[in-house]
């Protein structure tokens, strides 16, 4: 597996055991997966505290054969809040992971990196996605639509635990046409 590796210690271990990062889909079209992606439920983040309903990324192939990411949402003040940026196919063998950069953003402002961006799971149909990091620190369940239908959510918490992420760290995110809620993704 192509990526990176965090260390832990077990308490009263003094040694450090490293821990695979999570496990991209085995392969990812990026042709089908550009276009624009609903937030549906995410581990929340400084940076995305701001949003409060109608998170969207948007991402198009650029001149240099990267992806230019455009993400969007509606404040608590009912303001647009908008931030662009690069992402960098970091694994050429699945194309799902890379690194994602937004200029002026500490630790994420050059172009080229470490993988930040890791899809884990992805519905057949390019419908749905959960993507993570190396670290397991973020996490974002993503949908074409502002909304899954009911049997979907049980497939995308499964593909959370198999991730090795907790679906309850996940918040629902709201949508218009979607939930209008914030509540524990394993509620659900």
């Amino acid at each position: 597996m192509v990526g990176s590796a965090v260390a832990i210690s077990a308490p009263g271990s003094a040694q450090a055991v490293p821990v695979a990062a999570p496990a991209p889909v085995s392969s990812l079209d990026l042709t089908r997966y550009l276009g624009t992606w609903n937030q549906l439920a995410a581990v929340p983040q400084y940076f995305n505290l701001v949003c409060a309903r109608d998170t969207q990324a948007n991402y198009a192939l650029d001149p240099q054969g990267n992806v230019a990411v455009r993400n969007t949402c509606t404040t608590w003040s009912n303001m647009n809040n908008e931030i662009a940026g690069t992402a960098t196919v970091n694994d050429r063998m699945t194309g799902a992971q890379l690194h994602v950069s937004f200029p002026g953003v500490p630790t994420q402002d050059r172009i080229d990196g470490p993988t930040n961006y890791i899809v884990t799971a992805l519905g057949p149909d390019y419908s749905w996605a959960v993507v993570t990091d190396p670290g397991r620190t973020s996490g974002f369940v993503l949908a074409r639509a502002p909304m899954l239908d009911a049997t979907t959510w049980p497939q995308v918490r499964a593909e959370i635990v198999a991730a090795g992420q907790d679906p309850c760290l996940y918040l629902t995110s709201p949508t218009t046409g979607g939930r209008a809620d914030i509540v524990p993704l394993c509620t659900l």
